[in-house]
């Protein structure tokens, strides 16, 4: 059945490969990008099923117009690809407060923004599959790229609670976690300004960085669309072939420690109490009265 879409982030790398793939298939593609510009060959290539929208997922006020003006448009979003995101290459005290800032605002609360003006419009039509954009650094960090990679674990945390909340209403949820694809993302990159200690440090994990064996990204569109067109999507799924063994080391690795360190932690438990704390108990009857109040 034909699937209504809207990607951001689909000026280049995998929102533009995805967005032309569903496109070729015959689907409808709200294709956004912080510049119109980038999208409009989407139309000359495709006519109506393709809407190009200016998107900034920083702007609150555009994503709410954009969101709104694809629906009106198509009438219906089946799928949401939440793609849009930058870097920052910086040492945990290289990156300035305005640096780290502006990457959250991008890569997490940008993706927050898009969800809360789709929610509404979802809920109403019953069905919709959301696709948050994560990275296999949302699964393992690495140095000198920690505050992306905490965008990302921040990313993996927020659609796994927005998953289990909008269950009942009919929508899924995802999180693509691509591993290491030869895309242009890199050049979207911030650049801290560099501290002597860190010089060595930097000039070999680059040295690793410049040996990594990448994907090539359009593999990745048969996977997606095998993803929005299954009845029971998983909420998590990897793209590449480091994505297991990554997470199978990682997690070995940290049951290990916690298994290491068991009488230790459950003897902080200390003795267990059954009793309801009085902030819980507020929030029940905030909650309660809403309900009867129809808030």
């Amino acid at each position: 059945m034909k699937k209504t879409w809207l990607i951001t982030g689909a000026s280049r790398g995998f929102g533009r490969i995805w967005a032309r793939a569903a496109l070729e298939r015959g689907d409808q593609v709200a294709v956004t990008a912080r510049r119109l510009a980038d999208v409009t060959d989407f139309r000359a290539r495709f006519g109506d099923a393709a809407l190009p929208l200016a998107l900034d997922v920083t702007n609150a006020e555009q994503v709410q117009q954009a969101v709104q003006e694809a629906y009106a448009h198509f009438g219906r979003m089946d799928v949401l690809v939440n793609n849009a995101g930058t870097s920052l290459f910086a040492a945990t005290e290289e990156a300035s407060d305005e640096q780290i800032r502006g990457l959250f605002d991008a890569n997490y609360l940008g993706m927050v923004r898009v969800i809360r003006a789709a929610l509404p419009l979802l809920r109403k039509q019953g069905s919709g599959h959301i696709l948050g954009v994560s990275s296999g650094l949302g699964i393992t960090a690495l140095p000198l790229i920690g505050f992306y990679c905490a965008t990302k674990w921040a990313v993996e945390a927020l659609h796994e609670s927005l998953a289990q909340e909008v269950k009942a209403f009919g929508i899924k949820v995802t999180l693509v976690e691509p591993g290491a694809y030869a895309t242009e993302f890199g050049k979207s990159a911030q650049l801290a300004g560099s501290l002597e200690p860190y010089t060595e440090f930097r000039k070999e994990f680059l040295a690793r960085l410049a040996t990594l064996e990448r994907g090539d990204p359009e593999a990745t569109a048969e996977a997606v669309l095998k993803l929005v067109d299954t009845n029971d999507p998983p909420l998590r799924l990897g793209l590449g072939n480091s994505i297991l063994p990554r997470a199978r080391a990682a997690y070995a690795e940290r049951l290990a420690t916690w298994e290491a360190w068991e009488g230790v932690m459950n003897a902080a438990m200390g003795e267990p109490k059954r009793t309801v704390e009085p902030w819980v108990q507020q929030l029940i009857h905030e909650a309660t009265d809403q309900a009867s109040r129809g808030v």
